[in-house]
């Protein structure tokens, strides 16, 4: 690891907790002129995931910062125009199309990578490419198809080469179309000024870890590395040129970088009461969610449902700047379900059945059922609480 220089600043662990949540969009006025393209450049990435049970991630991570957007207006401000790129960050994310050039270095690793999972025919990716040129904008499936069984990851010739020219910069996911993607060529759809891979490694990461900074406001190694998914000696590398500024974290025990400019003004103002995505980039990082709010929070769809705990998609509760709850919510019809139900005791209540209103009001949703709650004696005065926000 890169010799940190002694830091200047100390942080209670309150002060961070707020700067994170500053950073991340959650503390003080929203900027509702920025809108849903305001949301994706503050933050940098929006993770896309295919789970959608109240919605998509990508839908929830902007009304979870700016309150009731249209899911319409939300998928247009991602997809109408150039203002956007999907590609591989933190995961699959929608990403500002202004940091384009900055993924150069990731683009050139795949070209030089030497071993693929998946063989790529003969031919098969220059067809793909012509067929583009000729075309338009096309799905896997227009290409000549996707899948050459059913089985999730047994892709035909056509898909693996579409999907690494997608790594590769050469070609561009324009738009999700029935979650499917739709790919153009990038000399199509990226903006001529941002064209090109001209910058040198060195100088991509150095952008992407001030960017991760910026979005966390504050943040160890592992943090700032996990954000893009950097290793962490691409950190190490830059990271003393890259604007951030070492701090000291009460009780984090290990070094932290901040944006300067979130050491400015104390972080103030009203706090948003929201349902999260548990792929929201607030709570993405297991260890920083614990770190920073006492909150050990996993993602249980991939686990059997025998051995679950809090339910298929538990979707925390902001409130106040802390987690509070859990929420595995459901719909049927324009009933939304919350299945299971935790609360960090009775306090909670009145926050957890506010987001829980908030959320159904906004996918049009006309009552709230509640089923379980971990705490049962706090049932009761849940549903009576919901009673009266509907009343």
């Amino acid at each position: 690891m890169t010799t940190l220089p002694r830091s200047a600043t100390e942080l209670s662990a309150d002060e961070a907790r707020r700067i994170a949540l500053r950073a991340q969009g959650f503390l003080g006025a929203p900027d509702r002129r920025g809108g849903v393209r305001g949301v994706l450049r503050h933050l940098g990435a929006v993770q896309l995931d295919t789970i959608s049970v109240l919605a998509r991630s990508h839908e929830l991570v902007p009304y979870a910062r700016l309150g009731a957007v249209g899911r319409k207006t939300v998928e247009s401000a991602y997809w109408k125009g150039t203002h956007a790129f999907e590609y591989w960050s933190h995961a699959a994310c929608i990403l500002p199309i202004e940091e384009w050039p900055h993924f150069a270095f990731r683009r050139r690793a795949y070209r030089n990578r030497p071993h693929w999972n998946h063989p790529l025919p003969d031919g098969t990716y220059d067809q793909v490419v012509k067929q583009l040129r000729s075309e338009g904008p096309l799905t896997a499936t227009e290409l000549g198809g996707a899948k050459k069984t059913s089985e999730w990851w047994d892709w035909s010739g056509t898909k693996i080469a579409v999907e690494r020219a997608l790594m590769y910069g050469e070609v561009v996911c324009v738009e999700r179309r029935g979650w499917k993607r739709v790919y153009d060529l990038a000399e199509r759809a990226v903006p001529q000024s941002l064209l090109h891979d001209d910058l040198d490694d060195a100088e991509c990461l150095r952008r992407l870890v001030r960017l991760a900074g910026q979005s966390l406001g504050v943040g160890t190694r592992a943090d700032i590395a996990d954000y893009h998914r950097l290793k962490g000696e691409q950190v190490d590398a830059v990271i003393a040129d890259s604007g951030l500024v070492p701090v000291t974290v009460e009780g984090w025990g290990r070094p932290a970088w901040a944006d300067p400019a979130a050491l400015e003004t104390p972080p103030r103002g009203r706090h948003r009461t929201t349902l999260l995505s548990p792929f929201d980039s607030l709570v993405w990082e297991r260890a920083r969610t614990e770190r920073i709010f006492g909150f050990s929070h996993r993602l249980e769809a991939y686990v059997p449902k025998q051995k679950r705990v809090h339910g298929y998609f538990a979707m925390p509760v902001l409130a106040g700047g802390r987690l509070v709850g859990r929420v595995d919510p459901a719909r049927e019809g324009r009933t939304l379900v919350a299945k299971q139900v935790t609360l960090d005791g009775p306090r909670a209540v009145p926050a957890v059945a506010q987001a829980l209103a908030e959320a159904a009001s906004w996918v049009d949703c006309t009552d709230v059922r509640v089923e379980r709650v971990d705490a049962p004696d706090l049932r009761g005065p849940l549903v009576k609480e919901l009673a009266r926000l509907s009343a």
